[in-house]
Protein backbone atom coordinates (compact mmCIF):
# COMPACT_ATOMS: atom_id res chain seq x y z
CA UNK A 1 0.00 0.00 0.00
CA UNK A 2 1.11 3.54 -0.79
CA UNK A 3 2.71 5.37 2.07
CA UNK A 4 2.91 8.52 0.97
CA UNK A 5 0.47 11.69 1.98
CA UNK A 6 -2.82 11.83 -0.14
CA UNK A 7 -2.53 14.45 -2.38
CA UNK A 8 1.07 14.69 -2.52
CA UNK A 9 2.42 13.25 -5.65
CA UNK A 10 5.64 10.89 -5.71
CA UNK A 11 7.68 10.78 -8.62
CA UNK A 12 8.98 8.25 -10.79
CA UNK A 13 12.13 7.80 -11.96
CA UNK A 14 11.59 10.10 -15.30
CA UNK A 15 10.58 12.65 -12.85
CA UNK A 16 7.23 12.59 -13.47
CA UNK A 17 4.36 13.03 -10.70
CA UNK A 18 2.93 9.53 -10.00
CA UNK A 19 -0.76 10.23 -8.69
CA UNK A 20 -1.64 6.23 -8.64
CA UNK A 21 -3.49 5.84 -5.26
CA UNK A 22 -4.32 2.01 -3.50
CA UNK A 23 -7.25 2.69 -1.33
CA UNK A 24 -9.07 -0.12 0.92
CA UNK A 25 -13.04 0.28 -0.11
CA UNK A 26 -13.88 -2.83 2.21
CA UNK A 27 -15.09 -5.18 -0.67
CA UNK A 28 -15.41 -8.67 1.20
CA UNK A 29 -15.94 -11.82 0.32
CA UNK A 30 -19.98 -13.39 -0.01
CA UNK A 31 -20.23 -16.55 1.95
CA UNK A 32 -24.46 -16.64 2.06
CA UNK A 33 -26.35 -18.90 0.77
CA UNK A 34 -26.56 -19.34 -3.33
CA UNK A 35 -29.96 -19.81 -4.65
CA UNK A 36 -29.70 -20.67 -8.14
CA UNK A 37 -31.16 -20.41 -11.41
CA UNK A 38 -34.59 -21.33 -9.80
CA UNK A 39 -34.69 -18.39 -7.42
CA UNK A 40 -33.73 -16.02 -9.96
CA UNK A 41 -36.49 -17.32 -12.17
CA UNK A 42 -39.40 -17.45 -9.83
CA UNK A 43 -38.11 -13.79 -8.61
CA UNK A 44 -38.01 -12.28 -12.48
CA UNK A 45 -41.18 -14.23 -12.93
CA UNK A 46 -42.99 -12.43 -10.03
CA UNK A 47 -41.09 -9.36 -10.76
CA UNK A 48 -42.54 -9.11 -14.20
CA UNK A 49 -46.24 -9.86 -13.20
CA UNK A 50 -45.93 -7.20 -10.33
CA UNK A 51 -44.74 -5.21 -13.04
CA UNK A 52 -48.09 -5.96 -15.02
CA UNK A 53 -50.26 -4.36 -13.32
CA UNK A 54 -47.64 -1.44 -12.02
CA UNK A 55 -46.66 -2.71 -8.71
CA UNK A 56 -43.17 -1.98 -7.62
CA UNK A 57 -43.16 1.23 -10.51
CA UNK A 58 -44.40 4.68 -10.34
CA UNK A 59 -47.94 5.69 -10.04
CA UNK A 60 -48.43 6.72 -13.41
CA UNK A 61 -47.43 3.28 -14.48
CA UNK A 62 -50.14 1.88 -12.47
CA UNK A 63 -52.93 4.28 -13.58
CA UNK A 64 -53.74 2.07 -16.85
CA UNK A 65 -53.67 -1.64 -15.89
CA UNK A 66 -55.57 -0.53 -12.53
CA UNK A 67 -58.12 1.23 -14.61
CA UNK A 68 -58.58 -2.12 -17.07
CA UNK A 69 -58.54 -4.40 -14.20
CA UNK A 70 -61.50 -2.40 -12.17
CA UNK A 71 -63.33 -1.88 -15.66
CA UNK A 72 -63.04 -5.57 -15.99
CA UNK A 73 -64.60 -6.01 -12.70
CA UNK A 74 -66.79 -3.35 -12.37
CA UNK A 75 -69.18 -4.70 -15.18
CA UNK A 76 -69.13 -8.34 -13.95
CA UNK A 77 -70.39 -6.76 -10.45
CA UNK A 78 -73.53 -4.94 -12.54
CA UNK A 79 -74.26 -8.17 -13.94
CA UNK A 80 -74.32 -9.37 -10.78
CA UNK A 81 -76.16 -6.81 -9.46
CA UNK A 82 -78.33 -7.12 -12.42
CA UNK A 83 -79.29 -11.37 -12.22
CA UNK A 84 -80.05 -10.67 -8.27
CA UNK A 85 -82.45 -7.89 -8.93
CA UNK A 86 -84.14 -8.74 -11.65
CA UNK A 87 -87.39 -11.48 -10.32
CA UNK A 88 -87.11 -14.99 -11.54
CA UNK A 89 -83.96 -15.00 -13.40
CA UNK A 90 -82.26 -18.16 -13.33
CA UNK A 91 -78.77 -17.36 -15.21
CA UNK A 92 -76.39 -14.19 -15.82
CA UNK A 93 -76.46 -12.32 -18.55
CA UNK A 94 -73.40 -13.44 -20.05
CA UNK A 95 -72.37 -17.15 -20.09
CA UNK A 96 -68.79 -17.82 -18.50
CA UNK A 97 -67.25 -18.70 -21.45
CA UNK A 98 -68.54 -15.21 -23.35
CA UNK A 99 -67.29 -12.39 -21.00
CA UNK A 100 -63.94 -12.44 -22.52
CA UNK A 101 -65.27 -12.27 -25.79
CA UNK A 102 -67.17 -9.59 -25.09
CA UNK A 103 -64.63 -7.83 -23.05
CA UNK A 104 -62.04 -8.48 -25.61
CA UNK A 105 -61.16 -4.76 -26.37
CA UNK A 106 -60.19 -4.29 -23.04
CA UNK A 107 -58.01 -7.04 -22.77
CA UNK A 108 -56.03 -6.53 -26.06
CA UNK A 109 -55.44 -2.77 -24.49
CA UNK A 110 -53.99 -4.52 -21.85
CA UNK A 111 -51.87 -6.78 -23.82
CA UNK A 112 -51.06 -3.79 -25.44
CA UNK A 113 -49.87 -1.78 -22.69
CA UNK A 114 -47.91 -4.52 -20.76
CA UNK A 115 -46.56 -6.53 -23.13
CA UNK A 116 -43.87 -4.13 -24.26
CA UNK A 117 -43.42 -3.10 -20.80
CA UNK A 118 -42.12 -6.60 -20.07
CA UNK A 119 -39.68 -6.98 -22.43
CA UNK A 120 -38.97 -3.95 -24.83
CA UNK A 121 -37.11 -1.74 -21.88
CA UNK A 122 -34.93 -4.33 -21.70
CA UNK A 123 -34.07 -4.84 -25.52
CA UNK A 124 -33.84 -0.90 -25.73
CA UNK A 125 -31.52 -0.63 -22.52
CA UNK A 126 -29.59 -3.61 -23.57
CA UNK A 127 -29.74 -5.26 -20.65
CA UNK A 128 -30.61 -8.67 -21.86
CA UNK A 129 -27.11 -10.09 -21.60
CA UNK A 130 -26.52 -9.08 -17.87
CA UNK A 131 -29.50 -11.34 -17.87
CA UNK A 132 -27.92 -14.19 -19.52
CA UNK A 133 -24.42 -14.16 -16.99
CA UNK A 134 -24.97 -17.03 -14.62
CA UNK A 135 -27.34 -18.02 -12.65
CA UNK A 136 -30.02 -17.60 -14.91
CA UNK A 137 -29.95 -18.65 -18.73
CA UNK A 138 -32.02 -17.54 -21.85
CA UNK A 139 -34.69 -20.39 -21.56
CA UNK A 140 -34.95 -19.01 -17.62
CA UNK A 141 -35.82 -15.22 -19.10
CA UNK A 142 -38.14 -16.66 -21.93
CA UNK A 143 -40.12 -19.01 -19.31
CA UNK A 144 -40.58 -16.20 -16.45
CA UNK A 145 -41.15 -13.54 -18.82
CA UNK A 146 -44.06 -15.80 -20.97
CA UNK A 147 -45.69 -17.32 -17.61
CA UNK A 148 -45.50 -14.06 -16.18
CA UNK A 149 -47.46 -12.56 -19.16
CA UNK A 150 -49.79 -15.02 -19.35
CA UNK A 151 -50.73 -15.01 -15.58
CA UNK A 152 -51.18 -11.37 -15.77
CA UNK A 153 -53.96 -11.95 -18.29
CA UNK A 154 -55.06 -15.27 -16.15
CA UNK A 155 -55.91 -12.35 -13.54
CA UNK A 156 -57.11 -9.52 -15.29
CA UNK A 157 -59.90 -12.22 -17.29
CA UNK A 158 -60.02 -14.82 -14.21
CA UNK A 159 -61.12 -12.41 -11.45
CA UNK A 160 -64.40 -11.09 -13.31
CA UNK A 161 -65.35 -15.22 -13.41
CA UNK A 162 -65.02 -15.81 -9.90
CA UNK A 163 -67.36 -12.62 -8.96
CA UNK A 164 -70.27 -13.70 -11.51
CA UNK A 165 -69.75 -17.31 -9.83
CA UNK A 166 -70.21 -16.00 -6.69
CA UNK A 167 -72.68 -13.51 -7.87
CA UNK A 168 -74.66 -16.79 -9.06
CA UNK A 169 -74.57 -18.37 -6.14
CA UNK A 170 -75.54 -15.56 -4.49
CA UNK A 171 -78.33 -15.40 -6.36
CA UNK A 172 -78.84 -18.90 -5.34
CA UNK A 173 -78.88 -20.34 -9.15
CA UNK A 174 -78.24 -23.91 -10.06
CA UNK A 175 -75.45 -25.64 -8.10
CA UNK A 176 -74.24 -27.60 -10.50
CA UNK A 177 -74.92 -25.41 -13.71
CA UNK A 178 -72.86 -22.67 -12.56
CA UNK A 179 -70.02 -24.82 -10.79
CA UNK A 180 -69.65 -26.40 -14.56
CA UNK A 181 -70.09 -22.80 -17.01
CA UNK A 182 -67.52 -21.42 -14.60
CA UNK A 183 -65.01 -24.18 -14.94
CA UNK A 184 -65.71 -24.07 -18.34
CA UNK A 185 -64.75 -20.00 -18.36
CA UNK A 186 -61.62 -20.79 -16.29
CA UNK A 187 -60.54 -23.01 -19.46
CA UNK A 188 -61.01 -21.35 -21.38
CA UNK A 189 -59.43 -18.25 -20.14
CA UNK A 190 -56.86 -20.27 -19.18
CA UNK A 191 -56.38 -21.05 -23.28
CA UNK A 192 -57.07 -17.47 -24.16
CA UNK A 193 -54.12 -16.12 -21.91
CA UNK A 194 -51.29 -18.37 -23.36
CA UNK A 195 -51.97 -17.44 -27.06
CA UNK A 196 -52.45 -13.38 -26.69
CA UNK A 197 -49.84 -13.85 -23.67
CA UNK A 198 -47.28 -15.27 -26.45
CA UNK A 199 -48.18 -13.32 -29.55
CA UNK A 200 -48.34 -9.91 -27.38
CA UNK A 201 -44.53 -10.84 -26.20
CA UNK A 202 -43.35 -11.82 -29.75
CA UNK A 203 -44.64 -8.37 -31.29
CA UNK A 204 -43.25 -6.49 -28.50
CA UNK A 205 -39.84 -8.11 -28.38
CA UNK A 206 -39.48 -7.44 -31.91
CA UNK A 207 -38.65 -3.42 -31.53
CA UNK A 208 -37.18 -1.92 -28.53
CA UNK A 209 -39.44 0.99 -29.27
CA UNK A 210 -42.00 0.58 -26.87
CA UNK A 211 -44.63 2.39 -28.93
CA UNK A 212 -43.83 0.01 -32.11
CA UNK A 213 -44.85 -2.72 -30.06
CA UNK A 214 -48.32 -1.12 -28.81
CA UNK A 215 -48.94 -0.38 -32.04
CA UNK A 216 -48.03 -3.82 -33.55
CA UNK A 217 -50.18 -5.73 -30.60
CA UNK A 218 -53.55 -3.11 -31.21
CA UNK A 219 -53.13 -3.96 -34.71
CA UNK A 220 -52.51 -7.58 -34.86
CA UNK A 221 -55.61 -8.16 -32.36
CA UNK A 222 -58.29 -5.61 -33.12
CA UNK A 223 -57.69 -5.44 -37.45
CA UNK A 224 -57.55 -9.54 -37.36
CA UNK A 225 -60.72 -9.67 -35.62
CA UNK A 226 -62.40 -6.85 -37.45
CA UNK A 227 -61.25 -8.38 -40.61
CA UNK A 228 -62.57 -12.14 -40.12
CA UNK A 229 -66.12 -11.06 -38.47
CA UNK A 230 -66.80 -8.61 -41.78
CA UNK A 231 -65.62 -11.84 -44.16
CA UNK A 232 -67.84 -14.25 -41.95
CA UNK A 233 -70.55 -12.15 -42.22
CA UNK A 234 -70.10 -11.31 -45.86
CA UNK A 235 -69.75 -15.18 -46.12
CA UNK A 236 -72.77 -16.00 -44.49
CA UNK A 237 -74.82 -13.58 -46.17
CA UNK A 238 -73.96 -14.49 -49.67
CA UNK A 239 -75.02 -17.93 -48.66
CA UNK A 240 -71.28 -19.89 -47.69
CA UNK A 241 -72.03 -20.38 -43.98
CA UNK A 242 -69.40 -23.75 -44.51
CA UNK A 243 -66.73 -20.88 -44.53
CA UNK A 244 -67.49 -19.11 -42.27
CA UNK A 245 -65.55 -21.64 -39.54
CA UNK A 246 -62.66 -21.90 -41.11
CA UNK A 247 -62.71 -18.22 -41.48
CA UNK A 248 -62.26 -18.27 -38.11
CA UNK A 249 -58.73 -20.15 -37.89
CA UNK A 250 -57.20 -15.96 -38.84
CA UNK A 251 -57.43 -14.05 -35.67
CA UNK A 252 -56.88 -14.50 -32.34
CA UNK A 253 -60.01 -13.92 -30.96
CA UNK A 254 -62.53 -16.28 -33.17
CA UNK A 255 -59.44 -19.08 -32.57
CA UNK A 256 -60.85 -19.20 -29.18
CA UNK A 257 -64.50 -18.48 -29.64
CA UNK A 258 -63.97 -21.30 -31.79
CA UNK A 259 -62.38 -23.86 -29.59
CA UNK A 260 -64.38 -22.99 -26.63
CA UNK A 261 -67.63 -23.23 -28.73
CA UNK A 262 -66.38 -27.36 -30.14
CA UNK A 263 -65.26 -28.22 -26.64
CA UNK A 264 -66.68 -26.19 -23.70
CA UNK A 265 -70.53 -25.74 -24.21
CA UNK A 266 -70.14 -21.80 -25.59
CA UNK A 267 -72.75 -20.09 -27.63
CA UNK A 268 -70.85 -18.97 -30.85
CA UNK A 269 -70.18 -15.11 -31.95
CA UNK A 270 -69.89 -16.34 -35.33
CA UNK A 271 -72.44 -15.04 -37.57
CA UNK A 272 -75.73 -17.41 -37.48
CA UNK A 273 -74.35 -18.75 -34.11
CA UNK A 274 -73.12 -21.89 -35.67
CA UNK A 275 -69.45 -22.06 -34.54
CA UNK A 276 -67.34 -25.16 -35.24
CA UNK A 277 -67.93 -28.74 -34.51
CA UNK A 278 -65.98 -30.89 -33.13
CA UNK A 279 -63.80 -32.01 -35.67
CA UNK A 280 -62.98 -28.64 -37.10
CA UNK A 281 -62.74 -27.84 -33.87
CA UNK A 282 -59.97 -29.93 -33.25
CA UNK A 283 -58.49 -27.85 -35.72
CA UNK A 284 -59.16 -25.00 -34.16
CA UNK A 285 -57.16 -26.57 -30.73
CA UNK A 286 -54.12 -27.90 -32.86
CA UNK A 287 -53.77 -24.09 -34.27
CA UNK A 288 -53.92 -22.86 -30.34
CA UNK A 289 -51.70 -24.99 -28.93
CA UNK A 290 -49.39 -24.40 -32.29
CA UNK A 291 -49.07 -20.99 -31.85
CA UNK A 292 -48.32 -20.72 -28.23
CA UNK A 293 -45.70 -23.35 -29.30
CA UNK A 294 -44.57 -21.17 -32.19
CA UNK A 295 -44.43 -17.59 -29.90
CA UNK A 296 -41.93 -19.83 -27.09
CA UNK A 297 -39.79 -20.60 -30.09
CA UNK A 298 -39.58 -17.41 -31.19
CA UNK A 299 -38.91 -16.02 -28.55
CA UNK A 300 -36.08 -18.41 -27.36
CA UNK A 301 -34.88 -17.38 -30.94
CA UNK A 302 -35.23 -13.78 -30.77
CA UNK A 303 -33.41 -13.84 -27.35
CA UNK A 304 -30.48 -16.46 -29.11
CA UNK A 305 -29.63 -13.53 -30.77
CA UNK A 306 -29.80 -10.50 -28.31
CA UNK A 307 -27.77 -12.82 -25.52
CA UNK A 308 -24.72 -13.11 -27.90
Amino acid sequence: MSTHTPGTPTSRAGGAPDATRIHNIGYRHYDGPRLGRAYARRSLYAQSLRGAFGLGRSAKSKVLPMILMGIMILVAAIMVAVAVAVPNTTELPVEYTRYAIVMQALIALFLAAQAPQSVSRDLRFKSVPLYFSRPIERVDYVVAKFAAMASALFVLTGVPLVILYLGALLAKFDFADQTKGFAQGMVSVALLSLLFGGIGLVLAALTPRRGFGVAAVIATMTITYGAVSTVQAIAFETGSPGVVEWLGLFSPVTLIDGVQTAFLGATSAFPGGQGPGAGVGAVYLAVVLALVAASYGVLMRRYRKVGL
